[in-house]
């Protein structure tokens, strides 16, 4: 799910295409798809090898690095240990947000205790919107990626055969699985008359699935695909946080969406190294649409009015104090937006997250300590 949710985080395949971020599941939908899949997949063999074999050979793994590798990132090298491979589908390196997203969304809810249970609660939330949920949706979007990562990326584990269809098939499936049953025990750990938290695992599951599957796709639409996984991101962790530890009411929800246009602008930066790819495929992300100049000042407006406008709604609260703080990091995001992403968003694309997203996620921190009081 993309989270917790967060992500947040379900399976597809038909008319074998392919795609760029990640999310989340259905139990229905999801059966129907693999079955289909393991139908059409033999049938479609011949065409992906064909991908495979045409794939440039350009920006190999040889020479790359191991700690890359583990996280799922740019750079990695090539592995042949089948337990490094599948880690690396799930893109630990995605995990942290949604995390942080749990942490957010049990500091909202006012009712956190720092005891041996409500840590225990937290951190088995964490572990279903981090490696089981966020796992799951990125391993299922890098199986309907292949192609495009065959133009991309091809030395990544799908496309170079590092890992067979079976089990990648296998992987969705138990990570899915793992994450909304322990969705379910934590309503029971809760004592939630209404199983809350794995509605939001189901919900964010199902949203991960239409995210990179056919028929709806919705990655293929910029608009939509990114606030998606914007949502997948920030909404749905902290809202699997709060109704663990409180109540999740209709102002938080409203909040958190609007918060969620912050994550659309964060998902465009992954867009500009996928030009190629997607333009290849005819997929109409932002930086394809719009065109690079155009899309990176779309990325930073969607980042920065966002937050602004969180300000200025705690502000109107009667939260000076909250707001200032809030807008204190801000600050810094604008000055790394101008030093790295609007100089080149392909080149510093890794140095302008690690430089501006902390900030970003403290701010979400100090929304949630705000909405608490």
């Amino acid at each position: 799910m993309a989270l917790t949710l967060n992500t947040a985080p379900s399976l597809r395949l038909s008319s074998i295409q392919a795609n760029r971020v990640r999310f989340h599941s259905t139990l229905s939908p999801v059966s129907v798809s693999f079955s289909r899949r393991r139908l059409l997949v033999v049938a479609a063999e011949t065409d992906a090898n064909e991908v495979k074999s045409q794939a440039p050979d350009k920006a190999t793994a040889s020479g790359g690095s191991s700690f890359n590798q583990l996280l799922g990132i740019k750079g990695a090298a090539q592995e042949t240990n089948k337990w490094k491979i599948r880690l690396q589908l799930t893109k630990p390196v995605t995990w942290p947000p949604l995390v942080w997203g749990v942490v957010c969304g049990a500091a909202a809810s006012g009712n956190f205790h720092w005891n041996f249970e409500d840590v225990a609660k937290s951190i088995a939330c964490m572990l279903m919107s981090g490696p089981f949920l966020t796992g799951y949706t990125q391993t299922i979007n890098d199986w309907y990626d292949r192609e495009i990562d065959a133009i991309n990326e091809p030395y990544r584990p799908i496309p170079s055969g590092a890992i067979s269809e079976n089990e990648v098939i296998t992987q969705i499936w138990v990570l899915l699985l793992g994450g909304l049953g322990l969705a379910g025990l934590l309503d029971v750990w809760a004592g939630h008359d209404f199983p809350v938290v794995f509605y939001l695992a189901l919900g964010g599951s199902l949203l991960s699935y239409i995210y990179s599957a056919p028929p709806l796709k919705l990655k293929q639409n910029g608009w939509i695909g990114n606030f998606a996984l914007g949502a997948s991101y920030i909404s749905l962790p902290w809202w699997a946080g709060q109704a663990l530890f409180g109540t999740l009411t209709p102002d938080i929800v409203v909040l958190t969406l609007l918060y969620s246009i912050a994550g659309l602008g964060i998902a465009i930066v992954n867009d500009f190294k996928s030009i190629e790819g997607d333009r290849a495929m005819g997929l109409q992300s932002l930086p394809v649409a719009f065109g690079a100049e155009t899309a990176k000042w779309i990325c930073v407006g969607a980042i920065d009015i966002t937050q602004l406008s969180v300000a200025g709604y705690l502000l109107g609260a009667g939260k000076p104090y909250y707001a200032l703080a809030l807008l204190a990091l801000i600050a810094p995001q604008i000055f790394f937006q101008f030093k790295y992403f609007l100089k080149d968003p392909v080149k510093y694309d890794v140095k302008y997250q690690a430089s501006a997203q902390p900030f970003l996620v403290l701010g979400l921190l100090v929304t949630a300590l705000a909405t608490s009081h």
